[in-house]
């Protein structure tokens, strides 16, 4: 498998205010968040110039940091702007934008009350996330499980949440499957390792509670979108006993947008009709092509 290295490829990174040329983007070895895992990210893509719900994700990016203890130090507004020029400077239109914050090298231990907090975002081209889409990708069950939030700032989209996913996912892939299933310290289906879940039975759409892992921008946005079709969608609990009884089955996230499900757990799903139209819709909102389901 060739791949271009992320630390060896041109373009402009923008860090701490300035714009730097790509491979001398650096921080320390001994930076505070690398090794404790405060920093916090969002990952969100842009079509046709524009980022999809840039200002929703700058948000969310004030909020993890917010409960992992420190205040990101560049507003909404100055994230939104600083976007489009890194898409700018590096000449895309249609890419992935990570902006992210991180505790610096300042201090060394469990405590890092005085080190500062930097930021930064980069842009790259990005293309679908899992390949032939309406084909389905095949998924297995992780032997890791999401934790209760009594354990985890579990709304925060941090660094250091990752890890099991990483895990969950590596042994996947060394399996042959496209991606792994994480259920909920309880035992309930909770999502994908970077992605949310979705099952359809007898038309109507059930998705899990997000009560222990994050509520995604993308998931409201389908949820929206479905509802918009008149789909029935339910927001429960729902136990690994029932996968068996749906039908269909779909992922979203900002990388997966909108990915159908061939197989998940051993059971066998056919992406159908109500996958396909939500994927399509999904597609033409973020594209401009369809009003915001909020406003319609």
């Amino acid at each position: 498998m060739s791949f271009v290295p992320y630390d060896d490829r041109d373009g402009w990174i923008w860090l701490d205010g300035s714009f730097v040329p790509w491979r001398e983007a650096k921080i320390h070895v001994l930076t505070h968040s690398l090794h404790y895992g405060a920093s916090v990210f969002e990952g969100e893509r842009a079509y046709d110039g524009v980022v999809f719900k840039s200002a929703e994700h700058s948000r969310r990016l004030h909020r993890s940091a917010e409960l992992v203890g420190y205040s990101v130090p560049v507003s909404v507004e100055e994230l939104g702007r600083i976007k489009l020029e890194v898409m700018a400077r590096n000449g895309l239109a249609d890419c992935y934008v990570r902006a992210f914050a991180w505790r610096g090298s300042e201090m060394m231990g469990v405590s890092a009350q005085q080190a500062s907090i930097r930021t930064c975002v980069a842009v790259w081209h990005w293309g679908n996330y899992f390949a032939d889409k309406m084909k389905g990708i095949r998924v297995t069950l992780s032997d890791w499980k999401r934790p209760s939030p009594e354990t985890i700032p579990s709304a925060a989209k941090a660094a250091g949440l990752y890890m099991i996913c990483t895990m969950s996912k590596h042994k996947a892939e060394a399996q042959g499957y496209a991606d792994a299933l994480m259920l909920d310290y309880r035992g309930y289906v909770a999502e994908l390792t970077g992605a949310n879940v979705f099952l359809i039975r007898d038309g109507a759409i059930h998705t899990p509670t997000p009560d222990c892992f994050l509520d995604g921008i993308t998931r409201q946005t389908v949820i929206e979108l479905a509802r918009r079709r008149g789909y029935e969608v339910v927001i429960r609990h729902i136990t690994p006993e029932e996968l068996p009884t749906f039908s269909e089955c779909f992922i979203t996230g900002t990388a997966a947008e909108v990915t159908p499900v061939c197989e998940m757990a051993g059971i066998a799903y056919r992406p159908g009709l109500i996958t396909e139209t939500l994927m399509n819709d999904y597609d033409a909102l973020v594209r401009g092509r369809l009003g915001s389901p909020a406003a319609a």
